[in-house]
């Protein structure tokens, strides 16, 4: 009979997810796993599979719960355009310089090599521009946002600086920096 699990998985999964989105996947060796996890090999491999399996299920997770939050902070605002600038500016404002957006990560080190990894990606891209496009049409519905501007094309761009903003803090970009890259965006919905 199998021993129970003597660490908390989702603990452990949410350390993987921090180690590979500071180090990226080839950056991060098995040794550096098992440390930031605070397991022991053997569990890693009787967990999770092996470091690509690791990596698939740390990216799935990010992204589910990234397009989540997401999701949130724009239903949660006043109206949609507030929504996408508390997005923006939220981002910009808490952003942590030493990880990069796994889902970022995964694309710049990976692009269309790996399947599994791109599906992964091509999923959450669908997911956030669905949303980003859904909100603006609200936008536009209450006469936030020009009837000129076309909500799949406004979702893409929004994707996009999200995208640019977590490179350029991964960059070194200041605050100040990324929050007026955010407003500047903002002022393109106006």
């Amino acid at each position: 009979m199998a021993r129970p699990k003597a660490f908390d998985r989702d603990a452990a999964l949410a350390a993987a997810t921090k180690t590979f989105a500071t180090y990226g996947y080839e950056g991060t060796s098995t040794a550096l796993l098992v440390k930031s996890m605070g397991i022991g090999r053997q569990s890693l491999y009787d967990t999770f599979g092996d470091k690509h399996a690791l990596y698939l299920e740390a990216l799935q997770h990010y992204c589910f719960d990234s397009v989540g939050q997401l999701a949130a902070t724009l239903q949660s605002a006043g109206s949609p355009l507030a929504g996408i600038e508390a997005a923006l500016l939220g981002f910009a404002a808490r952003i942590q310089d030493d990880t990069m957006c796994l889902g970022v990560g995964s694309i710049c080190e990976f692009g269309r090599r790996d399947r599994e990894v791109a599906t992964i990606g091509k999923s959450s891209a669908a997911s956030l521009q669905n949303i980003f496009a859904a909100t603006i049409q609200r936008g536009k519905d209450l006469g936030e946002i020009p009837t000129e501007i076309d909500p799949k094309d406004a979702a893409r761009f929004i994707n996009a600086t999200f995208i640019g903003l977590k490179v350029m803090a991964r960059g070194g970009a200041t605050r100040d920096d990324l929050r007026a890259t955010a407003q500047m965006a903002l002022r393109c919905l106006a």
